[in-house]
């Protein structure tokens, strides 16, 4: 995402779109026969495409009209997947893909992000010369209140007011709700401290939002969720109304 936050280029990323469970069977036991295969237990595989009117993330703008597909599997609270975003309107639109390995359990989430952009060689993982950038976070979640801590720890890192990689963060809060038939959610998040990724020269209040959305389901196994949302940048000065749906198979 903008020097967005994206260890090491392990596979790494998650969208959210509506998903698709394929139940692996492979089972053994000592008094059958013996099998072929690893018993894996159920797999949810995450497939799906969001087409946005703008690419704005924690705050920051990074684009307009924008496509951005997820692909990704879950197995027993582990998961990976890989998210993109490619602007369509401006040549000069952010062109990302993200890689994300993380681990729920209970309300538990821990995980990292590797955030990759265009403007580089892929497979570069030099100092300096990396546009990629690698980001910790964990989380957890009460159902009506969640709260996730975000770090970035290696790679093109922003920097803060001495010039210094910032170790850029952001904390994040979230409440979603049901009203009039559309599933509802607030956030608020904070940049802790100064770093050029967010734009802040200290303590910094960089996202609040409210966003709607409404599922529609087709033939009952094909969804395409509708949002509508205002987000604003309290630091920037900055307010968007954003909308987008998503397609899952």
């Amino acid at each position: 995402m903008k020097n967005i936050f994206r260890i090491g280029s392990i596979a790494i990323g998650l969208a959210t779109v509506l998903s698709i469970s394929t139940p692996i069977s492979a089972q053994e036991t000592a008094s059958a026969p013996a099998k072929e295969g690893l018993e894996l237990g159920p797999v949810t595989a995450t497939l799906g495409i969001d087409f946005v009117n703008q690419y704005i993330w924690r705050g920051q703008d990074l684009g307009n009209v924008s496509l951005q597909p997820t692909l990704g599997v879950e197995w027993k609270g582990l998961s990976l997947a890989a998210w993109g975003s490619v602007g369509i309107t401006r040549a000069e639109d952010t062109k990302e893909l993200d890689l994300i390995l993380s681990y729920s359990t209970k309300g538990f989430t821990v995980g990292l992000t590797d955030y990759w952009f265009s403007n580089g060689s892929y497979f570069q993982y030099k100092s300096g010369k990396t546009t990629h950038i690698w980001e910790g976070f964990i989380g957890y979640d009460f159902g009506f209140l969640s709260a996730t801590w975000y770090t970035n720890f290696a790679g093109d890192d922003g920097l803060n007011n001495n010039l210094n990689r910032a170790y850029s963060s952001y904390f994040e809060l979230k409440a979603p709700f049901r009203l009039a038939k559309l599933d509802w959610e607030g956030s608020v998040g904070i940049s802790p401290w100064a770093t050029t990724t967010y734009g802040n020269t200290s303590f910094a209040c960089t996202n609040v939002g409210l966003k709607a959305t409404k599922d529609f389901t087709i033939k009952q196994k094909y969804h395409l969720p509708v949002f509508v949302g205002l987000t604003a940048n309290p630091d920037s000065g900055k307010m968007y109304l954003l909308c987008g749906l998503g397609f899952s198979l």
